[in-house]
């Protein structure tokens, strides 16, 4: 039977994860110290790695914070998991990413997708959704405004402006497990207006 290892950092309830649906004891949640990935290898031991993880410039304080997870603890983990046996690897990133992007924000982004798809992997495949939507345990108003704006011009946002749609965390996540499942060699970016239609 397939295993799903999710690393955190403190102790969840099961019923946090999305993928408790897939059934509970198919589930584990190792506690780890994502600023030392290096010494949680064996918690990270399997075929495929999804990397998801960010943090926000309110929540991290500075730019020198923000890139210590959005780019350091984001290569720690695929580094960490190629080291642990993993082939494919799995990066949720953001539309507009670039290493050139002239906003720090994208720019990190993009640093943190080219870092990865760097590394000796089998497959890199890089999802770069729009504005996610979904439940939250935090309030976010700002975001919470833009997700109002974006749905509001969704209509209008045709052609290459498509991938600027919001779109649901679960869909990205239903895209991802699609793609998973027969992984094509090589690096791939999925921009969001196709994990759109993958994870319908």
């Amino acid at each position: 039977m397939a295993r799903l290892v999710a690393p955190v950092r403190r102790s969840v309830a099961p019923t946090d994860l999305v993928a408790t649906a897939a059934g509970a004891g198919r589930v584990e949640t190792p506690i780890v110290d994502f600023a030392d990935l290096q010494s949680h290898t064996h918690a990270l031991a399997a075929d495929q790695v999804f990397i998801c993880l960010g943090t926000t410039m309110k929540k991290a304080g500075s730019q020198e914070a923000f890139r210590r997870v959005d780019v350091d603890a984001v290569v720690a983990a695929a580094e960490a998991a190629l080291a642990a046996g993993a082939r494919d690897a799995f990066l949720v990133s953001s539309v507009g990413a670039d290493p050139a992007a002239r906003g720090f924000y994208l720019r990190t982004k993009g640093a943190a997708e080219a870092a990865v798809a760097a590394l000796p992997f089998r497959s890199v495949q890089i999802a770069r959704p729009s504005v996610l939507t979904g439940h939250r345990h935090e309030t976010r108003p700002a975001e919470r405004l833009g997700i109002l704006l974006a749905r509001l011009l969704t209509p209008i946002m045709v052609g290459s402006a498509r991938r600027y749609r919001p779109i649901a965390a679960e869909r990205v996540a239903r895209a991802l497990v699609a793609i998973a499942r027969d992984p094509r060699a090589g690096v791939h970016v999925y921009e969001s207006e196709r994990l759109a239609r993958l994870g319908a």
